[in-house]
């Protein structure tokens, strides 16, 4: 997979003098630079355009989970919005209001609100990922942001960094000094589903390849297969990507798997018909849960969830498994426990955290 290469920048002019944009510069040096006052929202999608703007609320944010379902207690770090990887099921084209790739030039706050946040917890585990507006890897060839939070993290005592991502730009990541406190994370998929839902993305082949020289290079790692659809032979289809995963990586380096079946809001439905005419994702069995949003019917859901954790727990009856947005019932049924049984979910990460990684509060 190549790094997108954007042939316009378009820059509010309070953040114009920025690092970001300074090291965008140096990595685009084809491309027009455009300063404005203030960028505008877009109407349609472009590809070439990457944007950069102020932005103006917290940086800092809480995964938004509901009270119905388990969440995992997850900060998001929010340094940009949008993808191009352009997954037909993404839940990003009905959530922003916005198409184009756009990234923070007031990243130099991250660091400010990030360092303030762990003073002012001590006592709790941290943990923290760039991954739910926009890909996590996605454009680090070009912003090198990499480069300062995987050190900055290295300096800290109790909070882990996760980066996510569909590709395989791991090259910044060579080199740093992660003293263990950061992890990895793909999404994984079938090879049917990436081949006709995540096309533009790293193939799967690529992704472990990158997941194996990470390990190498003393990183810890994350996998998550969310979505997990339900289509023919399905499970002749995970049960390859599982096999391949272990065949690629060392279990002892994995720190957590997450589960989550297809789920939707219902404007999504509308705009994967309208932009990937061709994908039949959407017309499955599906019902209204309790957040709003479509689900599978509850016997699919158990059937994809006790199937990949069998084959998992074969592997590694230790790993840290776990569900994404489910509730307790679905929990029993699928992976036999209750996430209250071990204090809940985000005590359970913590725990795989503090035990495997070595970090926490008294710890490194």
């Amino acid at each position: 997979m190549n790094p997108i290469k954007p042939s316009r920048v378009i820059i509010e002019s309070d953040v114009s003098n920025s690092g970001l944009v300074e090291t965008l510069r140096a990595n685009l040096p084809s491309a027009r630079f455009e300063i404005v006052e203030r960028v505008r929202d877009s109407v349609r999608r472009d590809p070439n355009i990457l944007e950069v703007v102020r932005f103006r609320g917290r940086l800092l944010k809480s995964c938004p989970g509901t009270q119905n379902y388990y969440c995992c207690g997850y900060r998001i770090l929010h340094f940009g919005t949008q993808c191009t990887l352009d997954c037909t099921y993404c839940i990003l084209q009905a959530y922003l209001n916005q198409p184009n790739l756009r990234l923070f030039g007031n990243t130099g706050e991250i660091l400010e609100e990030l360092s303030t946040e762990l003073e002012q917890n001590p006592d709790r585990l941290h943990r923290i990922g760039t991954g739910e507006f926009t890909d996590s890897l996605l454009l680090d060839p070009l912003t090198g942001l990499s480069k300062v939070l995987v050190p900055f993290f290295a300096r800290t005592k109790n909070a882990v960094l996760e980066l996510k991502t569909k590709t395989n730009f791991i090259e910044n990541l060579v080199g740093l000094d992660h003293n263990g406190r950061a992890i990895t994370a793909w999404s994984l998929n079938s090879e049917q589903v990436q081949r006709s839902e995540e096309p533009k993305s790293a193939t799967l082949e690529e992704r472990l390849a990158a997941a194996r020289r990470c390990a190498d290079l003393g990183y810890f790692l994350a996998f998550h297969f969310d979505p997990l659809l339900e289509y023919p032979n399905w499970r002749t289809g995970y049960a390859e990507i599982l096999g391949r995963l272990f065949d690629a990586v060392d279990p002892a380096r994995i720190v957590w798997i997450s589960l989550g079946a297809f789920r939707f809001m219902p404007g999504l439905k509308q705009k994967i018909r309208e932009r990937h005419p061709r994908s039949r994702i959407p017309y499955g069995e599906f019902i209204k849960g309790l957040d709003g949003k479509m689900r599978y019917f509850r016997d699919i859901r158990v059937e994809l969830y006790s199937f990949m954790s069998e084959i998992i727990r074969k592997v590694d009856p230790s790993l840290c498994l776990y569900l994404c947005m489910e509730g307790e019932d679905i929990w029993r049924e699928a992976l036999g426990f209750s996430p209250e049984e071990r204090g809940g979910l985000s005590a359970m990460l913590d725990i795989a955290v503090e035990s495997k990684m070595k970090v926490g509060p008294g710890q490194g």
